[in-house]
């Protein structure tokens, strides 16, 4: 069962309610950062449906401080309620340093990593999944290196 193909949102889900991802980033993102973070949202608009919107922030800044005060690579917002839209928002702000360390193909996967691991936090919410908050993490992060092979799948590059 792949939880980003499940359905049982549908029982969940006000009708009329926005559907949807979208991307939105800082000044000052770079452009690579950019050009690969909108082609994974594209390839996943094709393959996935996002049945309440989830707006996708790219964060210029190396960290993001999570509710709990943890400094954070990603986030995801989870409304309490399925009428309210969540959104997710990712550190993308060292990208240059990750480049020269890493290298480019490397440094852009683990931004792209990071918006699937936390898109998985928006499957498990919107299909009502009851997980502790370490089998979610667990589900994350498998998640996250499985889109990434599927993704792989139909490029060179991120």
């Amino acid at each position: 069962m792949h939880i980003w193909c499940l359905e049982d949102w549908k029982r969940y889900i006000p009708i009329g309610c926005r559907s949807g991802i979208r991307i939105k980033f800082d000044a000052g993102i770079d452009n690579e950062v950019r050009r690969s973070c909108k082609e994974f949202i594209k390839w996943m608009r094709e393959e996935f449906v996002f049945p309440i919107r989830v707006p996708v922030y790219i964060k210029n800044s190396i960290h993001i401080r999570a509710n709990d005060g943890e400094l954070v690579y990603g986030t995801f917002f989870r409304p309490n309620e399925y009428s309210v839209e969540p959104y997710i928002r990712i550190a993308a702000g060292d990208y240059a340093k990750m480049n020269v360390e890493w290298g480019k193909d490397e440094a852009l996967t683990a931004i792209l990593k990071t918006i699937a691991h936390e898109l998985t936090h928006y499957f498990q919410w919107i299909n009502n999944l009851k997980l502790t908050p370490i089998g979610e993490e667990r589900q994350a992060t498998k998640y996250s290196r499985y889109i990434l092979d599927e993704y792989s799948e139909t490029r060179d590059h991120p």
